[in-house]
């Protein structure tokens, strides 16, 4: 069993995590939440408010990227580890993740999904495999309610890709610009409509054959379920920055 602090408790994944962690026998010992509320555990406004007899063995944060500094402070004055399980960090945010990572051990992912993550190794792979004789087109679909655009987990399948390229460019937008498309070029779309959990997919466009990959999340509970494994996983390791991959590779 594995006590968790829950950065963003009342927010849909949130909601999520706390159903997947019943089922698999893990506790919430200790909610944050901006505005409050009541849950079958303590929540808090802000992470200074827990108290310091608060037993905890990691933190998982579903919360708003704005959240991480104070999160991260608090994390390494208790010592604990965190998933970092948000997205739409800034610069400064990410640098804090990293410096953190010197002192307590940081888990981070655009995206918990298992599948999504063996969709990114695919990609890279295809990349590789391909060059730049094709052209890459991600294409990422969520609910309306999505804030950041494009997801976090297009820019890491995007990174992926680019790791393998020699030299890679990323268009978000092509209406302003009369022109061919570079080889370069790794176009990334966003679109919001509905209840759409979440779409990747992933068009290497090659001369007279197109290659596809794709991945649909049909519930959050995949999101929850990966988070919970990380949570499970990281106590007891050293300092450092960790990924899904890093996890995969043990279990």
């Amino acid at each position: 069993m594995t006590n968790i602090i829950l950065s963003g408790c009342l927010g849909r994944m949130g909601r999520a995590v706390c159903d997947a962690a019943a089922e698999r026998g893990d506790r919430i010992v200790a909610g944050i939440d901006p505005l409050g509320g009541s849950a079958d555990y303590p929540i808090y406004t802000s992470p200074a408010e827990i108290p310091a007899d608060c037993t905890a063995d990691v933190i998982i944060d579903f919360s708003h990227h704005t959240a991480l500094p104070a999160l991260l402070e608090f994390a390494q004055a208790r010592n604990l580890p965190v998933v970092v399980a948000t997205t739409g960090h800034t610069a400064e945010e990410t640098a804090a993740m990293q410096e953190a990572a010197r002192r307590i051990p940081v888990f981070f992912s655009r995206n918990m999904s298992l599948g999504i993550n063996l969709l990114t190794e695919l990609c890279r792979r295809a990349a590789a495999t391909l060059g730049t004789g094709f052209d890459v087109e991600i294409i990422e679909r969520h609910h309306n309610r999505k804030l950041d655009a494009p997801s976090g987990t297009a820019l890491m399948l995007a990174d992926a890709i680019a790791e393998e390229r020699e030299e890679s460019e990323y268009i978000y937008d092509r209406h302003a610009v009369r022109r061919q498309r570079d080889k370069r070029e790794i176009g990334i779309h966003a679109v919001r409509g509905g209840t759409i959990v979440g779409e990747h997919e992933v068009m290497f466009a090659g001369r007279d054959e197109v290659i596809t990959l794709s991945h649909s999340a049909a519930s959050r509970e995949v999101f929850a379920t990966g988070a919970l494994a990380a949570a499970a996983w990281l106590p007891g390791k050293s300092a450092g920055m960790y990924a899904m991959p890093d996890m995969v590779r043990e279990l």
